[in-house]
């Protein structure tokens, strides 16, 4: 491996003491692909096999924390019935020497009724259509209890930690967000009351981790920085972030398209978003950088910004199967950047995968614009 590289393969230390080998991750990849109580099919073994090796860490796919957040083919982690497919998760992880952190979620108004077990599709506000119903004050301390018994199942499981999903529109979002969540009760309202299923939610997990008396079990937090159609601006999320670092958490994770991208709002626009986020940080929790990092030399560069204490990738990981072999072999000039057909086994998708890959082909198509995935 060459010199330069090295700074990606040093080792960190999580403020509850435990160490990654490195500062890569495995971003939170969705396969589309789950049996019917959502455990692994053979597709989705194959696509995950040595995936991730040489990788400090594995960011487990969206993992469903109740029946009624079912909003595609993923994991579930609601009853003991889902353990013998979290463990096999991780086992998976720690076969290719990897940490695994289960990321725990709810898709809300997302939900597909066809999916949820015949439970009604919920949302801290219901819409007009009718498509998702208003959670009373009880269902939503029960949410609360849901991620917790989501993360005992992925502690009892074997798992290192678990990434609360707060971003991407999911429920947790939903809360936090002022246009969609129009509630009166404790839960809705000015933006204080809007963070409280968050932080609730935080303190629940933690609880477990309590119970157990893991402190190495490590928690994160995943967080969108704008999006002011549903209601909040940088200036909300610096909020939010403010309110975070008081938590036990182990670090936070961003999601974004671009790692370099600028604040639309609430926020100086001549900085980068990641940047931003770092000086609000202070040091105080590491954050993991995200965006549209394609190649190793993106990847350094990104790191070496040293506005992220870990790089996540996704898009690089499912173009190569074997990355870090091709980063330590002297190899880079291999890494692919883009899908291409003519080497479609090799990339090991599963079929939902590669229907989006032809969705995506056929829109470029007829409709050529560019096409950002991450």
């Amino acid at each position: 491996m060459k010199e330069k590289y090295q700074p990606l393969f040093e080792p960190y230390t999580l403020n509850n003491g435990v160490e990654l080998k490195n500062r890569l991750v495995v971003a939170p990849i969705t396969v589309y692909d789950s049996g019917k109580n959502g455990e692994l099919t053979p597709t989705a073994r194959d696509f995950w096999r040595d995936r991730f090796r040489g990788f400090g860490t594995y960011i487990m796919p969206f993992t469903n924390v109740a029946p009624s957040g079912i909003g595609f083919e993923s994991p579930n982690a609601f009853t003991d019935s889902n353990l013998t497919t979290l463990q096999e998760y991780v086992r998976l992880a720690h076969a290719q020497g990897a940490k695994i952190i289960m990321q725990i979620a709810h898709s809300g108004y997302k939900a597909k009724k066809w999916m949820t077990h015949g439970q009604r599709v919920v949302a801290p506000t219901g819409d007009r259509r009718g498509r998702a119903r208003t959670m009373t004050s009880a269902e939503v301390e029960q949410m609360v209890a849901n991620f917790a018994n989501a993360a005992e199942l992925g502690l009892r499981a074997g798992m290192d930690g678990v990434e609360i999903q707060g971003s991407n529109g999911w429920l947790i979002e939903q809360f936090f967000a002022g246009n969609i969540n129009h509630r009166t009760d404790k839960w809705g309202g000015q933006l204080e009351d809007r963070m409280r299923f968050p932080l609730a939610i935080i303190d629940a997990v933690d609880a477990v981790r309590q119970k157990y008396h893991r402190p190495d079990f490590i928690i994160g937090y995943r967080f969108s920085p704008e999006r002011p159609r549903q209601g909040f601006t940088m200036k909300d999320t610096l909020a939010l972030v403010d309110e975070l670092v008081k938590k036990p958490l182990q670090y936070l994770h961003i999601s974004l398209l671009g790692f370099y991208s600028h604040p639309r709002r609430g926020a100086d626009r001549n900085l980068t978003r990641m940047q931003v986020y770092h000086d609000r940080l202070q040091g105080k929790l590491p954050l993991i950088g995200v965006g549209s990092l394609k190649t190793p030399d993106q990847m350094l560069e990104a790191y070496q910004t040293g506005w992220a204490d870990l790089i996540a990738v996704g898009r690089a990981v499912m173009l190569n199967p074997d990355l870090i072999d091709l980063i330590k072999n002297d190899q880079v000039d291999q890494v692919e950047t883009s899908f291409d057909w003519h080497h479609a086994a090799h990339y090991r998708y599963t079929p939902s995968m590669l229907q989006a890959e032809r969705d995506h082909l056929d829109l470029a198509i007829h409709n050529p614009k560019p096409l950002h995935r991450w």
